[in-house]
């Protein structure tokens, strides 16, 4: 059994802040924990809008605080985002994602990340080496 703390978390090296000052999320679960997934709480700071194209990367969000929207590149179509609100990335879609407000989601990526991604050029997180049983 995995116990963790939010709090105890954000001040260890589980919480990353992105370089481009667009975020901060504390990882709960991680690759290392073998769940097959990983878990963060992250949060989207007021007013800031960027791209994301997660291409070796499922991700489910939903929504725990704040308000926002985020744009479909592949159809150019808008969705608001408030608390409450899902949405899963499930063909592995790149987006742009705006916050109204401080945004805070509870996020899931399959397969997890090992702990210290950030966007690459293609707002993409690297695909890490697999260990036997995870998929891609």
């Amino acid at each position: 059994m995995i116990i963790r703390d939010l709090a105890t978390a954000e001040s260890s090296e589980r919480r990353v802040i992105d370089p481009q000052g667009n975020w901060e999320s504390t990882r709960l679960l991680l690759r290392d924990d073998g769940m097959g997934f990983s878990f963060h709480i992250t949060t989207i700071y007021a007013g800031k809008r960027f791209r994301m194209h997660y291409k070796h990367h499922l991700e489910s969000v939903y929504c725990l605080s704040g308000h926002g929207s985020i744009l479909c590149l592949a159809d150019n179509s808008t969705h608001a985002i408030s608390p409450g609100t899902l949405y899963a990335l499930n063909e592995h879609d790149e987006h742009i994602l705006s916050a109204d407000t401080d945004c805070q989601f509870a996020c899931v990526f399959n397969p997890p990340v090992t702990g210290q991604e950030v966007h690459n050029a293609e707002g993409a997180y690297d695909l890490p080496e697999t260990t036997s049983g995870e998929t891609n």
